[in-house]
């Protein structure tokens, strides 16, 4: 019967398994670089937005600068917005500074979340191949060519109106988050990485394609006050009873970064002497909050002397860094952290790692201002690479612990979480479809990263790895292929097996030792073909050795009776009598 039961769940298992991967249409707009995406990159999102906190409604527009990329293209743009929000206009807006701008009216259809807006002369014609529906545009007049040139840079202007999706559990369920202060204010937020900014606002909700500047204009009660990403830009206060809040980034941000924070906040700040010269650290804090602040984010500039140490300059000196008091636990929003740790070391008091080390530090300062380097300064294009992102943060983590308490108490620590990991699907998720892989992107990845730094067994060039990357794709959206591609090359070991094993499986790989006539043999299992990499051992003194362990058994190197792989790695021991 036990036998039974165990093939009859793995069938289940396979079968919700093949189920998962079963993706739509919409999930291929939503996550692909399709026709109405490629032939036009967003130079600038200008977002004006007015809140109704009465009743959670919101009315505003998005000027979207963009440039066209090439001539050859499909004459609409796919423009995002989540339902249950609706798209009032779109207006293009062509010409220069030293002209009136010319405005049309355009067209536009609408498919689940995602707008088709038509250049002038376009008209959508629905074909089938495939069985997936393809748009193609036709020229209304004969002869007629889409009115976008070359390198030409334009704006498009969409209006829209309604009452966003609420989140249920936020971050890890997007959408708008209300809340209440103390003294029963509002306090709202947002949070949406994965779910898209396009459940707020009209986007190219498009990882890989980040403009290169933003500027946000927010009107809230005239009682409350609107913090958001870079630089206080100005305050008006001449709209009824609302003030509106401007604040611009002059860097690339990607699109979940731009944020807004509404509530009754009070500041305090500090001027940091990192790399790059005087930083500005500013932290917007409930007022019934600001004691307990002033302590707990004194984190935040010893977070930046680590990080700078191991990462590089912070990346967006010009849009200074802030933290904010958030309606939600915490989130990676640029030069905008958010906040919601209740003043508390360790995650929400805990130690994920259970050893201790955790309690020593404040997580979601640490691992979410981590993401200023490894999420914002370098992107993953797709959203099935997000390990770039997290595993580096994760591992930000333990460079963060052994900074400050040491290199023994880092290793503890990562150690220590290989607890939370699951290895129940690959950390990388099938491209083009705005898929997440497993949250083993965290633990399990930043075990892969601390075990290809014992192979490197170098820590002055692993920081310059680290460091080089951050030089290397400043400000840019890049594949996981490419991030393998450097540390292999910088490092001067290929690690390309390395990363399929953990990235693309659920294996962790198993090194076999048996024993004949007390002389011991060892061997890799449970891996990659072609699987190569070197691993440190002890021998039954504790001395060190490294071996090459292969698909069959070899023999111990001499003066090996016993053998024990170094902690460090992540690989599990099967030992044969």
């Amino acid at each position: 019967m036990k036998k039974t039961i165990v093939v009859l769940t793995g069938m289940l298992l396979s079968f919700h398994a093949i189920q998962a991967q079963q993706f739509t249409r919409a999930d291929t707009l939503r996550g692909s670089n399709g026709p109405g995406r490629s032939w036009w990159n967003a130079t600038k999102y200008d977002l004006h937005l007015d809140f109704n906190l009465n009743d959670s409604a919101i009315q505003g527009y998005n000027v979207i600068s963009y440039q066209s990329l090439n001539n050859d293209h499909a004459g609409f743009f796919q423009i995002d917005l989540q339902e249950p929000l609706e798209m009032d206009s779109a207006i293009l807006e062509t010409g220069n500074t030293q002209y009136p701008l010319k405005k049309q009216k355009l067209s536009f259809t609408r498919e689940g979340n995602a707008f088709f807006v038509y250049l002038p002369g376009q008209a959508p014609i629905i074909t089938r191949k495939h069985d997936i529906n393809t748009i193609m545009p036709t020229s209304k007049n004969p002869g007629e060519s889409p009115v976008q040139k070359q390198d030409s840079v334009s704006n498009l202007v969409i209006y829209y109106h309604g009452k966003p999706r609420i989140a249920k559990k936020a971050p890890w369920d997007g959408g708008f988050v209300y809340s209440s202060d103390k003294s029963g204010n509002p306090w709202v937020g947002v949070a949406c990485q994965g779910l898209g900014a396009s459940v707020w606002y009209p986007c190219k909700d498009y990882q890989a394609d980040e403009p290169d500047s933003a500027e946000m204009h927010f009107s809230v009660p005239e009682n409350l006050m609107c913090i958001s990403n870079g630089r206080l830009r100005n305050i008006d206060s001449s709209h009824n009873g609302k003030n509106v809040y401007t604040w611009a980034v002059v860097n690339p941000i990607n699109n979940y970064d731009i944020t807004f924070y509404i509530g009754r906040f009070v500041h305090f700040g500090q001027i940091y002497n990192g790399e790059k010269g005087p930083l500005t650290m500013d932290y917007w804090v409930l007022d019934s909050n600001l004691t307990k602040a002033k302590k707990q984010f004194q984190e935040a500039p010893r977070m930046m002397k680590a990080f700078e140490h191991w990462f590089g300059p912070y990346p967006f000196y010009e849009d200074g860094y802030k933290l904010v008091d958030a309606p939600y636990l915490g989130m990676e929003h640029q030069s905008a952290v958010g906040y919601g740790n209740h003043y508390e070391n360790g995650y929400l008091g805990r130690d994920l790692s259970h050893t201790g080390w955790g309690l020593k530090w404040d997580f979601i300062i640490v691992h979410e201002s981590a993401h200023e380097w490894f999420g914002n300064n370098i992107t993953s294009k797709d959203l099935a690479d997000m390990w770039v992102h997290e595993s580096f943060a994760n591992y930000a983590e333990t460079l963060f612990t052994g900074y400050y308490y040491g290199k023994k108490a880092g290793d503890e620590y990562v150690i220590g979480v290989r607890k939370n990991i699951l290895n129940d699907k690959p950390v990388i998720a099938p491209y083009g479809v705005n898929e997440e892989g497993s949250g083993d992107m965290y633990y399990k990845g930043g075990n892969m990263l601390h075990t290809i730094r014992q192979i490197i067994n170098n820590d002055e060039k692993f920081r310059n790895i680290l460091r080089g990357l951050n030089k290397k794709f400043y400000h840019q959206t890049v594949t996981g292929e490419e991030v393998e591609q450097y540390i292999s090359k910088e490092s001067g070991i290929d690690f390309t097996k390395v990363f399929e094993q953990y990235l693309t499986t659920t294996k962790v790989p198993e090194l076999v030792v048996k024993y004949e006539l007390g002389k011991p043999f060892f061997k890799w299992e449970n891996c990659v073909d072609g699987f190569d990499m070197p691993l440190k051992i002890y021998n039954q003194k504790g001395k060190p050795f490294i071996i090459h362990p292969t698909n069959k058994f070899l023999s111990a190197p001499k003066g090996v009776s016993t053998i024990k792989p170094d902690d460090n790695y992540y690989v599990n021991l099967k030992v044969i009598k």
